[in-house]
């Protein structure tokens, strides 16, 4: 899980505001290979130490990665020192406002049409289980965050966390839990029927994987929020 969420795109992609630090980071996106500082100072036109500080921030930022790599080709005594170069890093960002998920329901689906092809059954099905294992791992989180042994209100709270790090931005009713957001709304007016139960069956698979909860995930769309809730024990109908 990613601990750190949304939070940590939007820091790492606030550098890029910074004029030359975007110069430079696009400069290294450009090249075919990692970089040194002489490079990068010269292919944007600023002075090496300038290059040196922004170019590590980026870094800091989880925007560039570092490799040490001797340029010349020589080995053993008198080869020099490894010259810092830098590159791309793999970590992938992506910042949308309401939080959404697309690259999770991206891989759901390919898991429930690669499990239909393998076995035979219907995509519903195979997805409605990849969407389940997606909750187990979620449920798995929420217990480490509630600690050994967790009174029903602590571990409410932690799978609250969890969800909301998904983006479901839940909040507390008298009937239970609504979910204010959909991480997949983009792909409910097409799609209601396969997203609603997506959506169900990752909440379905997380509390069916902690200790029991004074709470049950229910269908209830409605304008605005998500499909899903948490009706409180004794309030399932919508």
């Amino acid at each position: 899980m990613d601990g750190d969420g949304i939070g940590a795109d939007l820091a790492g992609l606030a550098g890029l505001a910074e004029p030359t630090r975007r110069a430079l980071y696009l400069y290294v996106l450009d090249q075919g290979s990692s970089v040194s500082r002489d490079e990068a100072a010269a292919g944007v036109g600023i002075p090496r130490h300038k290059a040196k500080f922004h170019l590590d921030k980026l870094v800091d930022d989880g925007l560039l990665e570092v490799e040490f790599a001797r340029r010349t080709g020589r080995q053993g005594p008198g080869a020099g020192r490894p010259a810092k170069l830098y590159r791309r890093a793999a970590r992938e960002f992506s910042v949308t406002l309401p939080q959404r998920s697309y690259e999770l329901a991206g891989r759901l689906m390919a898991r429930g049409i690669a499990g239909a092809r393998r076995a035979g059954r219907p995509v519903a099905e195979t997805l409605d289980g990849a969407a389940r294992e997606q909750g187990r791992g979620m449920a798995a989180e929420a217990l480490r965050r509630a600690g050994e042994d967790p009174p029903p209100a602590v571990l409410l709270a932690a799978a609250r966390s969890v969800l909301d790090e998904q983006g479901y931005a839940t909040r507390p009713e008298p009937a239970g839990v609504a979910f204010a957001n959909c991480p997949f709304h983009a792909l409910v007016a097409e799609h209601t029927d396969l997203v609603c139960g997506m959506n169900l069956a990752i909440v379905e698979g997380m509390l069916g994987n902690l200790p029991p909860l004074p709470v049950a995930a229910v269908l209830d769309p409605g304008e605005g929020r998500c499909c899903v809730r948490l009706a409180a024990s004794g309030r399932a109908d919508p």
